[in-house]
């Protein structure tokens, strides 16, 4: 490994293995590089390693036992001590609060050398932030593994909008982050299992949590007993949290969810929660509860802007998520390029950590070398996507959601962009695929691009034709030339470099 500080502060460095995302797929990734000899630099765009799954308060000044509101801990600090081993010795250079804008292969060293390298284009992530390492303009990986994790997947309901409506991925953040409770009364709905840690949390931090609202009934894991009998820790994990509802009295209902949010001057919120059928369509009377807090989690979906932007090829997943295609040693379609954790599909925390370190020990070309944990590494992931599947088929987006929303039902926040903007889109101006509503309407063209209103958008075009969605629906709002925001001032000024350096 070379790095060659300037006194402006780049430091542009030439490692073997670069891996974007310090999250459980990253981090393992990186221990198994450098593991194997590899000279690694690891990118993440937060101030501290564990990623959105291991956030915990500032350990420069903890707040309470770092492990609280965690599963897998023991894991995570194993990764974390095997991590500053490495950095000690030099073999591992971490780069905090510093996000990839733009990423370009770099010329091939011969005729020899097909896969080249890949250069990082980095910018800090909050400009001014003191961090241990300053981060450099550019870093240069022969290989290059990708764990960009996922965020929130959302569903615009009427008053979705409103201050104290969040994404339940938000309030757990706030809690395991800052040991923050985001309202005192909450209900919790959407559809998935991470609906119960969330409601664990709020209540374990003093909040009432007066019901989660699951959309879909529990029947549908009936289909899956082999694939679940296979991951017991998931049964246990299961149970622990139908315990702790039980313990503090929270109802849990099936087939219901948050079909309208309204909000007095004082700021309490009347959430009418409804009965669904299979389909997602309301059935039966609604009942109102008055909360100060709506944490909706309709699931993860990955980022996928460094994914697009190395071209490799995506596909759809289970969930209606698009995932980057890989092979059974994570490499992706691109060559010198492997991707892990949720950008391979949604899967958990465990699936990420075994990916993560099946992607390092190929990207350190020692596949051959640990046959026997590779075999075991494939046969565990394999487990754990089969549980995934299971998962996402048993929690569907509900298919006629969109049927909930009325004319002024905000879609896009960013463009404030109306249901019934979009709707006209389609049916006056003849826009029927994704690409042209967001043209004559502009959900997702704002400050977020599609990363909030996409899913939902992308949703609402495939739903007029009745059909399911296509990476055709999804690729076009993925895929971003700039895969972060940037002062123009930067652009400008690799622009006039790329300038200078042609004439």
């Amino acid at each position: 490994m070379s790095t060659n500080p300037t006194p402006s502060g780049q430091t542009v460095g030439a490692f073997d293995v670069a891996v974007v995302g310090a999250g459980p797929a990253g981090l393992a990734a990186a221990a198994a590089a450098a593991d194997r000899g590899k000279t690694v630099v690891l990118v993440d765009a937060g101030a501290q390693i564990g990623g959105q799954y291991w956030r915990h308060p500032d350990e420069r000044a903890p707040r309470g036992p770092e492990a609280e509101g965690h599963h897998d801990w023991k894991l995570f600090t194993e990764l974390r001590e095997k991590l500053r081993r490495h950095r000690q010795m030099g073999a591992v250079v971490l780069l905090p609060n510093a996000q990839v804008w733009f990423v370009e292969p770099t010329a091939p060293a011969d005729a020899d050398d097909r896969e080249g390298g890949w250069t990082l284009h980095l910018t800090p992530t909050i400009v001014g932030v003191d961090t241990a390492e300053a981060t450099p303009r550019l870093v240069v990986a022969a290989r290059l593994i990708l764990c960009p994790g996922g965020y929130d997947r959302q569903l615009p309901v009427p008053g979705w909008d409103l201050p104290g409506v969040m994404a339940a991925g938000g309030v757990q953040a706030l809690l395991k982050g800052h040991r923050t409770l985001a309202g005192q009364r909450a209900v919790v709905a959407g559809t998935g299992p991470f609906l119960l840690p969330v409601a664990k949390q709020l209540a374990d931090a003093g909040a009432t949590v007066v019901a989660v609202c699951e959309a879909n009934a529990l029947t549908g894991w009936a289909r899956h007993a082999r694939a679940v009998a296979a991951v017991p820790a998931k049964v246990a994990e299961g149970a622990e949290y139908a315990l702790a509802l039980a313990r503090h009295r929270i109802p849990y209902r099936t087939r219901t969810a948050v079909t309208r949010i309204d909000a007095d001057p004082t700021g309490t919120k009347a959430v009418q929660l409804a009965q669904l059928d299979a389909a997602g369509r309301v059935v039966g009377p609604t009942t109102t509860v008055d909360v100060d807090l709506v944490a909706l989690g309709w699931g993860f979906t990955p980022s996928m802007e460094l994914i697009t932007a190395v071209g490799a090829q995506t596909r759809i997943d289970v969930d209606q998520s698009l995932v980057a295609v890989v092979d059974n040693s994570q490499r992706s379609t691109t060559p010198g390029v492997y991707v892990a954790g949720e950008a391979t599909g949604v899967g958990g925390a465990l699936l990420a950590v075994a990916e993560g370190e099946l992607a390092g020990i190929a990207a350190a070309d020692a596949l051959e070398v640990h046959a026997m944990r590779i075999r075991r590494l494939r046969a565990r992931i394999q487990r754990l996507r089969v549980f995934a599947a299971a998962m996402h088929q048993a929690h569907p987006v509900p298919a006629r959601w969109h049927e909930w929303l009325t004319p002024d039902t905000t879609i896009c926040r960013c463009e404030e962009v109306s249901f019934d903007s979009v709707c006209r889109a389609r049916d006056e101006l003849g826009a029927t695929d994704v690409r042209t509503v967001k043209l004559m309407a502009r959900p997702g063209m704002g400050w977020c691009q599609g990363h909030v209103c996409g899913f939902a958008t992308a949703k609402l075009a495939a739903a007029a034709e009745d059909r399911p969605l296509t990476v055709e629906d999804l690729r076009p709002l993925a895929k971003q030339t700039l895969c972060a925001p940037i002062a123009l001032e930067l652009l400008a000024q690799v622009t006039s470099k790329s300038t200078d350096e042609a004439l």
